[in-house]
């Protein structure tokens, strides 16, 4: 017999008949489909919201600077140290190798994605061509910088078939492979700097490097190495090109300026976008004359720029977040939009009188505010394409101090309705 709980008196109970009327199964049925596609929209708003954003967290030690592999399954980067560890997709993100030739910190990573060759440049003013055997270890070799200074940044060009260095010995060195000698040697473009290179970016036609400097300028230099590719065809930015030919210079502003951290070319090779410490961002068109268009903003520093379309660019830096630019018809540099909300906290409205006095003592805070209304919680050192390119960008990443990469689904932000 089943076991039946005893009725109390004044309360009137169901039926336990199994039988029920058809009104009732209809209105049941109702409320269960409310339900399921409430449900349903709900989930899928909260994963479009979610996947806006990818945060991979690879431990408390800021991260300085990275690099993806072509198929983007792998990616190295340096935890602000003299190694550089090459991370693999798989159950999380996990290290497969690591690349410890140098002495100092290391200040920069690029990875040639057809090739699959690394380059690594460190403050002990060496640089590290590594290539990847067979049995996967990665095999190095030294390159002849031929520098008296730390090599501050490094970048391949578009054909992978040499790349630049600079450094803080006034001096930009364009390395490619020699032969005869099994070695990769460089040429030296000294004039006319005049501080140190703290930023680099190859043309679209391999010829081309733009050079950002702590004397407040961005120059354009040939790096034509006849050695190893034919002579360039003329372009907007001037005809001859021998190697170390000054194409352009530009000051970041009538009244100096600041250092500058970041530079980029456009899709086109048509203009070029640079970033600097007095809180500007400044586009040159060599299609309109050099004509220069410059904002100043009322935000903190950006260190690293890139375009995100035609007409886009986008900055990061101390503000923790990107913001994106957009230039009208007249090559006008329009205001920043933010690519993630800034949601304001009501802080200390409910905070006790003696959670107060502990964040004194403690923090030497009145309220208990560390963490950031940002993904983000400390400044965005290195901004690069991870789906995508220049001309039709689909997902970035960047890394900062906090020891994060985060991946901004370009496509995802427009559809939330910011435009970019």
């Amino acid at each position: 017999m089943p076991c039946r709980l005893p009725r109390v008196r004044g309360i009137s109970y169901p039926s336990t008949s199994i039988s029920t009327s058809t009104s009732t199964s209809t209105s049941t049925t109702t409320t269960y489909l409310f339900f399921f596609y409430f449900f349903d929209f709900f989930t899928f708003f909260h994963l479009h919201l979610s996947t806006m954003t990818t945060v991979h967290k690879f431990g408390v030690q800021p991260i300085s600077c990275h690099a993806w592999s072509g198929d983007r399954k792998q990616v190295a980067m340096c935890h602000s140290s003299k190694e550089v560890a090459v991370y693999g997709e798989g159950q999380g993100w996990a290290r497969q190798a690591t690349l410890d030739q140098h002495d100092l910190r290391v200040t920069g990573i690029d990875w040639a994605p057809r090739t699959n060759r690394i380059v690594t440049c460190s403050s002990d003013r060496n640089a590290y061509v590594w290539v990847k055997q067979e049995d996967g270890t990665w095999k190095h070799t030294l390159v002849l910088l031929r520098i008296n200074r730390a090599a501050t940044c490094v970048r391949w060009s578009p054909q992978e078939n040499k790349f630049a260095v600079g450094s803080g010995a006034k001096i930009v060195s364009i390395c490619y492979y020699e032969t005869g000698m099994d070695w990769w040697v460089a040429k030296h473009i000294k004039k006319p700097l005049k501080s140190t290179v703290t930023c680099l970016d190859w043309h679209p036609n391999n010829y081309l490097l733009a050079c950002g400097s702590t004397d407040f300028k961005v120059r354009v230099y040939s790096g034509f190495i006849k050695d190893i590719e034919e002579k360039p065809s003329e372009t907007p930015w001037g005809k001859k090109m021998p190697i170390g030919q000054v194409m352009g210079e530009f000051s970041n502003s009538p009244a100096g300026g600041g250092w500058v951290h970041g530079v980029s070319f456009s899709a086109d090779g048509g203009r070029l976008a640079w970033v600097s410490h007095d809180s500007s961002i400044s586009v040159a068109d060599a299609k309109n004359g050099m004509a220069v268009q410059r904002v100043a903003l009322n935000l903190l520093p950006f260190l690293s720029v890139t375009w995100a379309g035609p007409s886009t660019i986008l900055a990061v830096g101390h503000n923790c977040v990107p913001i994106a630019f957009t230039l009208d018809d007249q090559g006008n540099i329009g205001p920043g939009v933010r690519l993630e909300e800034d949601k304001e906290k009501d802080v200390g409205k409910n905070q006790s009188a003696m959670s107060m006095f502990q964040n004194k003592t403690k923090m030497g805070q009145d309220e208990g505010v560390t963490k950031l209304n940002t993904t983000h919680q400390s400044q965005i050192v290195e901004v690069r394409h991870h789906t995508g390119d220049k001309a039709s960008p689909s997902t970035l990443s960047t890394v900062a101090g906090d020891g994060k990469l985060v991946l901004w689904d370009l496509a995802a932000i427009r559809m939330k309705g910011l435009k970019i």
